[in-house]
């Protein structure tokens, strides 16, 4: 993997600077998850090492390889995996560039990813075909299983401090789940079910129960950390590779592209709202405990409905992953170690911005339990 832009100065923060645990939450988003490779590379050159990591689809991938592997490894492993999936191809402007990219996206669709999807035999049975859940797709993730248990160590995930979280929805109950290794051992399994994105790939099985990606319910997984309990102040920096905004389409390929922006950045705003709005209510309620007479104050209802209250403050630092030259609705297969390399440089140009703003520092009012700060991108295109 090629080393970080030198044009980046490296940002000076210390662990202790940070104010409460730090979370990073990753969205699903195929080749689009190098960005996320770029921020976090600028968080681990700094020493800044998430102490709980929330991922869906290739936010888990990421997610799994980080807190799957002692701190000295995991910068390795998390490029090693990238690496393997970076493919030849030509990522420039020009007609004749988005000819070779065409045909190189056309080879990533017959031929798939070697170590993470290939074709399915069974899926040239048709689609009415009642194969079961388990292989009614387009595509086998068997490469990938290999490859998360060539890169993750999910024995020592098990005995970690770094918390991972992986988002997944039941293909029955169309419910969202979030697998826990604060709650019990994570493996393989949990991994693929969160980035099993159907009808491309298969639906995973745990517990009796099959599981598709996440990504499909919710790609953005904030509401993890903050609904979690006990409540803990966090500095959360929430990676984005869909925005929910760009131009107006001007051709039927546009409008697809927008329409697939739109569904994957998967209401992270109304998401963020109606956390914002619980969690003043919160600090509502301890603010009115605290002008209560004592008498009142530790009578046991009082108690009951006071432990709704909260002083707790969470930051999100929101970085959204920047259109490139040539980005479509093709581009979240864009393996190609150009595309690779163009979305770890904008995710590390980007992570040390934030950083060099420590925007935490900015202080809400007395009631806002949540503030949020956006990270405008620094990408040059």
């Amino acid at each position: 993997m090629a080393n970080a832009d030198a044009s980046v100065s490296t940002a000076v923060v210390r662990r202790d600077m940070i104010p409460g645990q730090i979370v990073l939450v990753q969205q699903g988003g195929g080749a689009l998850g190098a960005y996320q490779l770029g921020v976090y590379q600028a968080l681990h050159e700094s020493g800044l090492e998430p102490d709980w990591i929330i991922g869906t689809s290739i936010g888990a991938i990421n997610a799994a390889i980080i807190a799957g592997n002692p701190f000295e490894q995991r910068w390795a492993r998390l490029s090693e995996f990238w690496d393997r999936m970076a493919i030849y191809g030509i990522r420039h402007q020009g007609p004749v560039a988005r000819f070779w990219e065409g045909l190189t996206n056309l080879r990533t669709v017959a031929l798939g990813i070697s170590g993470f999807f290939e074709p399915n035999p069974l899926a040239g049975w048709g689609p009415m075909a009642e194969v079961g859940i388990e292989q009614a797709s387009y595509y086998l993730t068997r490469g990938l299983r290999g490859t998360l248990d060539q890169l993750v160590d999910f024995d020592y995930l098990a005995q970690a401090k770094t918390r991972l979280t992986v988002g997944a929805v039941s293909a029955r109950t169309g419910r969202m789940h979030y697998f826990d290794s604060r709650k019990e051992r994570l493996g393989p399994d949990h991994v693929l079910a969160s980035g099993a994105l159907p009808p491309a790939f298969p639906a995973i099985r745990i517990h009796d129960e099959p599981y598709w990606d996440g990504g499909i319910f919710s790609n953005t997984p904030i509401e993890a950390v903050l609904d979690d309990s006990p409540r803990r102040d966090s500095v959360i920096f929430s990676v984005n590779l869909w925005n929910p905004s760009g131009p107006e389409p001007k051709s039927l390929w546009d409008v697809q592209s927008r329409q697939k922006e739109i569904q994957y950045a998967s209401r992270f705003d109304s998401h963020l709202m109606r956390q914002t709005q619980i969690h003043r209510l919160r600090h509502v309620v301890r603010e009115l405990e605290q002008l209560l007479p004592d008498s009142i104050r530790d009578s046991e209802p009082c108690r009951s409905l006071a432990a709704w209250g909260c002083s707790t403050v969470m930051h999100v630092v929101r970085l959204t992953a920047p259109r490139l030259p040539n980005d479509d609705i093709t581009s979240d297969i864009d393996f190609t170690r150009d595309g690779i390399a163009l979305r770890r440089e904008a995710g590390y140009r980007d992570g040390m911005h934030a950083l060099q703003k420590e925007p935490w520092k900015q202080h809400g009012g007395t009631l806002d339990g949540v503030v949020a700060h956006e990270i405008e991108s620094l990408n040059p295109a």
